[in-house]
């Protein structure tokens, strides 16, 4: 496993930030092929069930999470339950007084790393616009 780790800064405060991260319905918005929903749990802390599917049409996987750790509006931690995807990821929201930084953490075989970085950099640049219009 490797951990595939990115940042990007985002033109909002942290709290803003977090509001849109943990949007699990709209993640779908910024995140490349991929659409979420809360399966369990109100969607607001440690216990949360989500499941995501990452595909195109009927072609892709189902990825089911656990949120562990839960600490607004600095960090989340998820691990991954289903058969294909295992392992943790988190977000982290970093306060830079009107602005913020979102990184993004997720443990991955290393192949599949190289894959995914051009898809998860690209879906963070189009997070940065989704929080910075986030609730406007």
């Amino acid at each position: 496993m490797t951990r595939l780790e990115l940042r990007v800064d985002v033109a909002a405060p942290a709290e803003v930030t977090w509001a849109a991260g943990t949007d699990w319905a709209r993640q779908g918005e910024w995140m490349l092929a991929t659409r979420v929903a809360v399966t369990g749990g109100d969607g607001r802390g440690v216990g949360t069930e989500l499941t995501a599917f990452t595909g195109l049409g009927p072609i892709g996987f189902t990825d089911t999470m656990t949120v562990t750790e839960w600490d607004p509006p600095h960090r989340c931690v998820v691990r991954h339950t289903g058969w294909f995807v295992r392992g943790t990821a988190e977000f982290r929201v970093v306060p830079h007084g009107p602005r913020s930084e979102f990184a993004w953490a997720e443990d991955v075989p290393a192949l599949l790393g190289l894959a995914l970085r051009p898809g998860v950099r690209w879906s963070l640049h189009r997070f940065a616009e989704f929080a910075r219009e986030y609730h406007r």
